[in-house]
């Protein structure tokens, strides 16, 4: 499977010149490509040449990150040249890493709110370890003018990375949610000549001015080159104060499981990077309060178009009052018209206000309020008029607002009071947004096709497949809300339909996919790229064995597989960006490496399930490859690189 790209030559010496080299014999890239372009005239196009999925003919390549992919040139003259593409890890998560000061920090160490290390009482011995993440996900890679970093002799680069959760301590246990999660800023020496990237220096962001983080997913870059984050799986109030889960995030966070306030979680944090490589996080109130997954802002600097990852999911927007400022604007819910029912559906498009607000508003509500302030809910019918009827996680609840708390209820209670304003929550599991500015389509990746999508509970009945589907939504001006007042914006999704389908296998194959190893499955992060026209679809799958990392050319239709995790881990931490002093870097990560998915009798004997096939072999080589002195597993962050050392 492959995908042509059409570039005009000087987009097309950027991006194959930029794609990062190994050092080459002979010195630099324009040495290197300068003889081969002046014997076959100018380059005329650009491809990629996918690779198969691996096979258990070959266990050690789905026991790593695999890139068999490459890229393939074409030249006036009609002659080719390909060049294979291949991967650099930046870092291991629990590795040392250099903090820029001549020690050493453990990469994705968990800190409390005093920033103190929070260590592993599970581990054996006296010392214990410090925590560590096993699930980095977004990222960003940015430069930052009069940057200077000590022990950068090249480019100084900046690379933010955040860690969604840890999947288990030493001892086995669960540990999902139960941690503040931590986010760093990696100074990175790029070769000037190459654009290989070497890891200088590691700087932990200070979260406590914002009551520490929760469960960062995927993250995107804003047009004023800051890190735009995201706090996914918002914690219910009403059930927080004995949701055990929360009181250990509580506890691991503040030492106190009583101290933490769940509406302090849920919404939209920024990170500014400085010069010398730290930085500073904002949090914004004022973008609702949802399961937030990889937002996208588009080009006018002001409208930001957010999924929502969860059951009973909806489709958001905000617009911010001014260009570059977050911190007040108005937020929308879309309301979704059917138009047919078949691969996902087709739908019109409209939009619900919810309201207006700044983050400073919010913020002093969530300070203040509790969920009883709010709302009350009852989770069996009340048999009363003034309650209304909502769909929420997948459940049905009802609900009645108390008076004079509209706004708190629009930005605190996001998930419940969309629904009761009309809005469309009928999603599954809406994953990462990016756009097309040319063509000013936005795409927004649907996870699963299942459970709400299906039964009609939020607005939305379709059919497709549980892998699952890449939305495309046609942007617009001239648009007005429910209320008949105008949005300003020129970037409103007026009609969707879908791009990319993922195919259901009727019963697992010989490796034990139950979705088809050459299309899509349960696709996650996704980055669109201008230059190379081409939209990156990174997997989090449950019906791969492994997941895959895609480019789809939006011209061509092509999709083409160019990079493969270690079996049981998702593809995240997609970056695609061309402007990094003339390079081109896609940035990939994976996480929780040998998380098999299986099923077991009462005796707890394997009898089936995705893995089933496989574990026993690949859990040897996994632990090898990304395992510490304790048998716990980390996670690689890194990016693809061309890999010739002679052409």
């Amino acid at each position: 499977m492959t995908g042509i790209v059409d570039l005009t030559r000087r987009n097309t010496l950027k991006l194959i010149g930029g794609l990062p080299l190994l050092p080459l014999a002979g010195g630099t890239i324009a040495s290197v490509f300068g003889a081969g372009m002046a014997a076959a005239g100018a380059v005329t196009g650009a491809r990629f040449v996918g690779m198969d999925a691996p096979t258990l003919d070959d266990a050690a390549q789905m026991a790593t990150t695999s890139v068999k992919s490459a890229m393939e040139l074409t030249y006036a003259d009609g002659s080719r040249k390909t060049f294979k593409l291949g991967y650099q890890p930046l870092f291991i998560t629990g590795e040392a890493v250099p903090d820029g000061k001549g020690g050493t920090l453990v990469a994705g160490g968990y800190y409390d709110i005093h920033n103190r290390p929070i260590l592993d009482a599970s581990a054996a011995g006296e010392t214990k370890p410090q925590f560590f993440s096993d699930c980095p996900d977004g990222s960003s890679l940015l430069t930052v003018e009069g940057a200077a970093v000590d022990g950068v002799r090249g480019n100084p680069v900046f690379h933010v990375v955040q860690f969604e959760y840890m999947t288990k301590n030493t001892a086995g246990a669960e540990t999902y949610k139960t941690l503040p999660a931590p986010m760093a800023i990696i100074t990175l020496d790029q070769n000037p000549e190459t654009g290989l990237l070497k890891l200088v220096k590691y700087f932990p962001v200070d979260s406590s001015p914002i009551n520490g983080l929760w469960t960062t997913c995927g993250a995107s870059i804003t047009p004023w080159n800051t890190h735009l984050s995201s706090e996914e799986y918002e914690p219910d109030a009403t059930k927080a104060k004995n949701d055990m889960t929360f009181r250990a995030y509580s506890q691991n966070l503040y030492g106190d499981p009583e101290k933490a306030n769940p509406y302090h979680y849920g919404h939209m944090p920024e990170v500014t990077v400085n010069a010398d490589g730290t930085g500073t996080i904002t949090k914004h109130y004022c973008m609702g309060r949802i399961s937030h997954e990889l937002v996208q802002v588009m080009p006018d600097e002001r409208t930001a178009l957010m999924g929502d990852d969860a059951t009973n999911g909806g489709l958001f927007m905000f617009v911010a009052d001014a260009p570059r400022k977050l911190g007040a604007g108005t937020l929308y819910v879309a309301k979704w018209t059917q138009k047919s029912a078949e691969n996902g559906g087709s739908a019109d498009l409209s939009w619900v206000k919810l309201g207006h607000a700044t983050s400073e508003e919010i913020k002093a509500l969530a300070d203040k309020l509790t969920a009883a302030d709010i709302v009350e809910v009852r989770r069996e019918d009340p048999k009363d008029p003034s309650f209304t009827k909502i769909p929420y996680d997948g459940k049905t609840e009802w609900v009645k607002f108390a008076p004079g708390q509209e706004l708190a209820a629009a930005f605190l209670e996001t998930h419940r009071y969309a629904p009761y304003k009309g809005g469309s929550l009928g999603f599954t599991k809406m994953e990462g947004t990016t756009v097309n500015a040319r063509d000013k389509i936005a795409y927004s990746a649907m996870s699963y096709i299942q459970a709400a999508m299906k039964d009609g509970s939020g607005g939305v009945k379709v059919d497709g497949p549980k892998a699952g589907i890449v939305y495309m939504h046609k942007l617009s001006g001239g648009q007005v809300d429910d209320t008949g007042a105008p949005i300003d914006s020129e970037w409103v999704p007026v009609f969707t339909q879908a791009a990319v389908v993922g195919k259901d296998l009727d019963t697992q194959d010989a490796l034990g996919n139950f979705a088809d190893p050459n299309l899509i499955a349960n696709p996650d992060n996704i980055k669109f790229n201008e230059d190379m026209r081409t939209l990156f679809i990174g997997e989090d799958s449950g019906m791969h064995v492994n997941n895959f990392l895609w480019a789809y050319n939006v011209d061509t239709g092509e999709l083409t597989r160019i990079l493969s995790t270690p079996s049981g881990a998702e593809s995240t931490g997609l970056h695609a960006v061309d402007k990094v002093n003339g390079f081109t870097y896609i940035m990939s990560n994976f996480q929780h490496p040998a998380d098999w998915e299986l099923k077991k009798d009462a005796s707890g004997a394997v009898t089936g399930g995705l893995h089933a096939k496989v574990y026993k072999i690949l859990d040897l080589l996994i632990e090898k490859n990304y395992a510490d002195a304790r048998g716990k597993l980390g996670a690689a962050v890194g990016y693809i690189t061309g890999m010739p050392t002679t052409f």
